[in-house]
């Protein structure tokens, strides 16, 4: 979908809304083919979409028209210009705008007034580099209107929206309709992820144990380190999403509290399997040095071994090899094959030694 911004119109003098607020003036727009920060404006009422144009002042016009109606604006990594102009329209908090420009917040729910911020982590995964992404969905929860701001390319929140305008029942409970299908499409792309890495440690663990000698411990940090950032982005929605199950934060009726109770038990399910997840990455990282550790003793082992048979050679060939005219061996006609009998029947009888005690 492509992005329309403002351009230059003639002035005009400001309006006032049903309200009484002055209204601010409806800019035009013009579309922009090589990005799509406006992803999708709608507005709801009675569980059911308004067919009305698709832009953030119809959107903010409507609810102020209209009290039984709610809003839902989708913005993807705006620019501040643009954000400052949403953040007009809804009354945004500044600090809350400022967060939802920065992608590389900590998941958190904040409370501004009569309205809510709740700021989620989105993961894919890249099964390629054995990389988990990360990015940012940034919603903003009024009374009367809905402002996600997302930043990244993982977990759109397209299908969200079209499943949730098919339950109208669902709808109808307003904004924390939205904020439920939201948090359940995240988590559920959390999910997938977690299944996607717990292939990789799978495969790692099948690695470490195998017969052949593998060099595991660089993909077993990489996997460690994308398991911390999963960690990161599920740990802390643990308690937010209990809090909105049980109805204790403002703007989530009783009737809409349930909703949040499926959600919080992915999270909690997800989040334990991360955990063992990250345990299992630990075990296989500390059996892979273990093993390490073993084949190095191993191969000493062999080395000593067959130093050992060279030296007992050596020291033949080393004696026979100072040519003292005191030896009578030396002047020996048999001596030379004898002296290779001896080497010869010496290393066997080492070898077959080191054999048996496994050295080699």
């Amino acid at each position: 979908m492509t992005a329309r911004y403002p351009v230059r119109a003639s002035p005009r003098q400001p309006q006032c809304n049903d309200r009484g607020n002055q209204a601010i003036p409806r800019p035009q727009y013009r579309r922009c083919h090589h990005s799509a920060v406006i992803v999708d404006c709608g507005v709801y009422a009675k569980g059911e979409r308004q067919d009305l144009p698709k832009d953030p002042e119809t959107v903010a016009q409507a609810i102020d028209d209209n009290g039984e109606c709610f809003g839902w604006v989708g913005l993807h990594e705006p620019t501040p210009a643009e954000m400052h102009r949403v953040q007009q329209l809804f009354d945004l908090h500044e600090l809350a705008v400022e967060d939802a420009l920065q992608a590389h917040q900590r998941p958190k729910v904040e409370r501004f007034g009569d309205s809510i911020v709740v700021v989620l982590r989105t993961l894919w995964y890249i099964d390629e580099e054995d990389a988990v992404e990360t990015g940012q969905v940034s919603v903003f929860v009024g009374k009367r209107y809905v402002v996600t701001v997302r930043h990244g390319e993982g977990a759109p929140l397209s299908t969200a929206r079209q499943e949730l305008e098919e339950r109208a029942s669902v709808l109808g409970h307003g904004p924390a309709a939205v904020l439920w299908a939201i948090c359940d499409s995240i988590v559920d792309g959390y999910e997938s992820v977690a299944e996607q890495v717990e292939v990789d440690v799978d495969e790692v663990e099948t690695s470490v144990f195998s017969a052949e000698r593998t060099s595991d411990a660089e993909r077993i940090y990489l996997l460690k380190r994308e398991v911390l950032e999963m960690r990161r982005a599920i740990g802390p929605l643990t308690e937010p999403m209990e809090s909105f199950a049980h109805g204790a934060v403002p703007l989530i009726s009783p009737e809409a509290a349930p909703f949040f109770r499926d959600v919080a038990d992915h999270v909690v399910r997800v989040a334990d399997q991360t955990d063992a997840l990250n345990t299992l990455l630990s075990s296989a990282l500390n059996a892979h040095l273990a093993r390490v550790s073993v084949q190095q003793n191993e191969d000493m082992r062999r080395i000593a071994a067959w130093v050992g048979i060279a030296a007992a050679l050596t020291a033949i060939a080393g004696i026979y090899g100072m040519n003292f005219d005191n030896m009578p061996e030396l002047r020996w006609y048999y001596g030379y094959y004898a002296c290779l009998t001896v080497m010869a029947v010496t290393s066997t009888t080492m070898y077959a030694a080191f054999r048996r005690a496994g050295w080699l």
